[in-house]
């Protein structure tokens, strides 16, 4: 009796401390798969979210187990003509697809989660997330014909997950969006802790305010490595809350009373439209939304409770007609000036059902990505043109944090190791200058490139090795189709224009039978060059001629002699490179 008494007060006991401190106190189920064994060592391995902001992605193995943080995009650079957006290479994480026991989610924007579809019919692993990162990822699922293939886990706040040989709780953290994750990852080398993206917001729209306490408990148990969010690294100070743009907004629509209002933001940003939402309803005007991501994302957000939308506010674009100007808001894509978002389509008149009229009042909720600034200036001049009034000052607060948030983070988890991440290559460096001012040693910090295996035990860290980790370019329905030698053949045609010769040979006797016609696309005005293009084609017939003199009859040589001679004779006369293509026909 005694020995059931003393064992129902120990699970009492048990019950309590587990219930107690149910946010975070789940190691008491887990502690033999997060427990430190002594000389082991663990490998990071960055696929991505390093020198570039975008397309997150890090592996972390240890023996027979990896675990990968995050799975972004980044958006095609300048150069990538043609290419839609652009997804890490996975080819390690194929390689070793027997080690991959998951994905784990930090967050719901696209440089964090999408990927995903991409990397799934690769290969098929759980994936898991908060809840409004999940149902975010779930609409992307839904399009690629993949949820019932997928198993998905929401994970709350203070929630572990075991995967394999590694321990991952999720930490509440503030950021632009939503359900934002820091990682504790428990495997056994030690602690590592993820920040994600992340800011400290004490007045946050939506949500609780960052759990500094765990942070700091963390710091107390000790942490192995620290990588933490470097996109504002250079800015010193504080990052406002996000609470102080809604009152700029309420400003704004003071101000504005008799113009139509029309705010481009991130569709993600579900804290901003929240906002937007409310000065609209205070301001009694409805709301149309615009940008299939932003439909999508905001009816995700709706439906889950992260978003409160009053009642009748929201209409179809296609009712706006029923309202006068002065009673009606656009919430828009566009702000980082996509060409096929929908506010460069409005701002280039080729929108099917907006039209930007003088008097509308036109707010850039967002700064622009580095890279984006040319093609938000362009969308600013056109809508400036139309005679709409453009504000972007003031408008907008960051989701990253500031150099005093980043030595917070620092001073409360104390790491041994400091891995900058989330950033461009300056980003990193001054973050590193941060975590040595925080007594983070000089040969502890480590600013990785995308493919670099470092390897941490508590007592060394470096790095042992590099996988493949460029990016892989999506066209259309194409993954990876459109490597270095198409892309540079479309920066050709793109600067120099193509010529084609068309040309057809009698059969054994290699004769001219019809040609040479010469077809320029992109070069020169055919009727305005007849001269330049009379004497295009005696070259050719003189290069074919000397391959008959010379009975060259292997299509390849004579083609290269037509395009050698041709190509000469063009930089002679025009300094000018076009691409050349001939053709040879044979009967």
């Amino acid at each position: 009796m005694k020995l059931v008494m003393e064992f129902c007060f120990d699970v009492i006991i048990l019950d309590v401390i587990v219930h107690r401190n149910s946010n975070y106190n789940l190691e008491v189920q887990t502690l033999r798969k997060s427990k430190e064994v002594e000389g082991a060592s663990v490998k990071i391995i960055p696929l991505g979210g390093l020198e570039q902001i975008g397309m997150n992605i890090t592996a972390f193995e240890y023996e027979d187990s990896i675990i990968v943080v995050d799975c972004g995009i980044s958006f095609p650079e300048d150069e990538m003509l043609g290419i839609d957006l652009v997804i890490p290479d996975i080819t390690y994480l194929k390689e070793n697809a027997s080690k991959v026991k998951g994905f784990v989610f930090t967050h719901g924007h696209e440089d964090h989660i999408g990927a995903v579809p991409y990397v799934l019919k690769e290969m098929n692993v759980p994936i898991y997330a908060t809840r409004l990162t999940m149902g975010i990822i779930e609409n992307k699922l839904r399009e690629h014909n993949l949820m019932k293939t997928t198993k998905r886990k929401v994970i709350k706040y203070g929630q572990s997950v075991n995967l394999g040989d590694f321990r991952i709780e999720f930490i509440r953290t503030n950021h632009s969006i939503g359900d934002a994750a820091a990682l504790a990852i428990y495997s056994p080398a030690g602690i590592i802790v993820h920040t994600g993206d992340f800011k400290v917001d004490y007045t946050p729209v939506f949500g609780d305010v960052i759990d500094l306490q765990r942070f700091g408990e963390l710091g107390k148990k000790g942490v192995l490595a620290l990588m933490c969010d470097s996109t504002n690294a250079m800015k010193p100070g504080f990052t406002m809350s996000e609470t102080t743009v809604g009152k700029t907004f309420d400003n704004l629509f003071q101000e504005n009373t008799k113009h139509r209002i029309i705010v481009a933001t991130f569709a993600s940003n579900v804290d901003r439209v929240q906002q937007i939402l409310n000065s609209a309803h205070k301001y009694g005007r409805k709301v149309a939304i615009e940008g299939r991501s932003m439909v999508s994302i905001i009816s995700t957000a709706s439906e889950l409770g992260y978003l409160n939308v009053p009642d009748n506010i929201i209409i179809e674009t296609e009712q706006m007609k029923n309202y006068t100007d002065d009673q009606l808001v656009v919430i828009t894509t566009g702000s980082q000036g996509e060409s096929m978002a929908a506010l460069s389509r409005m701002a280039a008149s080729i929108h099917k059902k907006i039209t930007i009229k003088p008097g509308d009042t036109v707010i850039f909720s967002s700064t622009p990505i580095p890279g984006n600034e040319k093609s938000v200036s362009k969308v600013i001049n056109e809508l400036a043109m139309k005679g709409a009034k453009v504000i972007f000052q003031d408008t907008h607060v960051s989701g990253h944090a500031c150099q005093e948030e980043i030595k917070l983070i620092y001073a409360l988890t104390k790491p041994k190791y400091a891995i900058p991440v989330h950033g461009e290559y300056r980003h990193l460096m001054v973050h590193a200058d941060l975590a040595q001012e925080m007594g983070v040693p000089k040969e502890n910090t480590f600013i990785l490139s995308s493919g670099d295996v470092l390897q941490l035990s508590k007592e060394e860290a470096r790095v042992v090795d590099k996988v493949p980790a460029r990016g892989i370019m999506v066209d259309g329905l194409g993954v990876g189709d459109v490597g270095n030698i198409v892309l540079r053949d479309r920066q050709h045609l793109s600067e120099n224009g193509l010529i084609i010769i068309v040309v057809t040979l009698e059969k054994y006797t290699n004769q001219v039978l019809a040609g040479p016609d010469i077809v320029s696309r992109g070069f020169v005005y055919v009727r305005e060059s007849e001269d330049l293009m009379d004497e295009a084609r005696v070259v050719v017939n003189d290069a074919l001629e000397y391959c008959y003199d010379k009975n060259i009859t292997d299509w390849g040589k004579i083609k290269n002699e037509v395009r050698d001679a041709l190509s000469d004779y063009i930089w002679k006369r025009t300094k000018r490179n076009p691409m050349i293509l001939p053709i040879i026909m044979e009967i």
